[in-house]
């Protein structure tokens, strides 16, 4: 049995049914990223989960127990917004400890728990600061510690990291893992950054309009996306339409240029279908092992220092690459003719 699990979860809010029926096992320490774009209902979901929101249906069990007629305040849960929501009249340690009191911890498990968290985040120093003496990361920080002091079973993060620069985000969301690791506990993230969710997770769930489209590690997410969506939001994607020729062995041409799948297509022969390739899939030119080469029109080049980005048409498709910088090796000019090349496994059908 999952330590949290979410079964069939439904929330209306009037006739707008923002989740649809959700369902998510998560085991015991493992950290589990809801990703999705504005709206697709992953905020209400933590929300419910931390007794923020009543479903409208369904049930939230955490180690066994039936949570559903538990106020917030009695399920353990810690929560780490996306405003600080520290408070401002009160010092680092006095918001750290804010949980502790509310429980009745007595003063000196209290200080010694304090100072366990504010050694964790790496801010020993600073307890007799208040908020607005901090940093944005710090304050971020002293939330972390603050949602974690009362040791919590769950943790949950709903886009903590969104107001801050994009340096300090890639270092704290590394710190955050860091300590979840260390202390074990059951974390779900809220983002819509793809990168955070892929580079932190054991686990992504992609959202799009309430419900739950892919579930898996983020390796099968990127790589085996099993809706258009999927494949569509998570990195960058390129389309190439495809007319199949023989369906049950995989067989289709792309711009005069047959190719074999590796799956039977359930599709007419004659059929148009769309093939997915990832800009790492491709290269710029023949390449060993890509087997499959098209005509292309250079139409943009931008450089990146390390890397060169291009755009190329094929047959009216646009598809995104990228190639390593060589001093001896100029970019090709706009404009110009050029083939691509990838190998044919790396295509992926997507459903139609």
């Amino acid at each position: 049995m999952a330590f949290l699990e979410l079964t069939d979860l439904e929330k209306t809010f009037g006739a707008n049914r923002v989740v649809k029926a959700f369902s998510l096992a998560i085991e015991k320490g493992e950290f589990v990223s809801l990703l999705g774009p504005s709206g697709c209902g992953k905020t209400t979901v933590l929300r419910m989960v931390a007794g923020f929101e009543a479903p409208t249906s369904g049930t939230i069990r955490i180690d066994g127990h039936d949570v559903g007629d538990q106020r917030a305040n009695q399920r353990n849960i810690g929560m780490m917004f996306q405003a600080y929501a520290l408070f401002p009249n009160m010092t680092v340690a006095d918001n750290v400890a804010f949980g502790l009191r509310v429980k009745g911890v007595s003063r000196s498990e209290r200080d010694a728990r304090v100072a366990e968290m504010l050694q964790l985040i790496g801010l020993p120093d600073l307890g007799a600061r208040f908020p607005f003496q901090l940093s944005g990361g710090q304050q971020q920080r002293v939330a972390l510690a603050r949602a974690l002091a009362p040791r919590p079973r769950v943790l949950l993060l709903d886009e903590p990291l969104s107001a801050l620069d994009a340096k300090v985000r890639v270092s704290l969301r590394n710190e955050i893992r860091e300590i979840q690791r260390e202390l074990g506990i059951t974390t779900i993230f809220v983002t819509h950054d793809q990168e955070e969710a892929m580079s932190i997770s054991d686990r992504i769930v992609v959202m799009n309009g309430g419900i739950a489209e892919q579930a898996g590690a983020p390796f099968e997410i990127y790589n085996k996306p099993s809706t258009r969506f999927v494949a569509g939001f998570v990195g960058t994607l390129n389309m190439l339409e495809a007319r199949v020729v023989a369906p049950e062995a995989g067989r289709v041409t792309v711009a005069g240029q047959a190719l074999d799948l590796a799956q039977a297509i359930p599709a007419a022969e004659g059929a148009s279908v769309t093939l997915a390739l990832r800009p790492e899939a491709i290269s710029l030119g023949r390449a060993e092992g890509r087997e499959v080469v098209l005509p292309a029109t250079i139409d943009e080049v931008h450089f990146l220092g390390s890397v060169i980005r291009i755009r190329a048409r094929v047959e009216g498709s646009v598809v995104a690459l990228d190639t390593f910088n060589r001093p001896d090796q100029p970019p090709p000019p706009v404009g110009s003719a050029a083939e691509i090349s990838f190998a044919a496994v790396d295509a992926i059908l997507l459903p139609a």
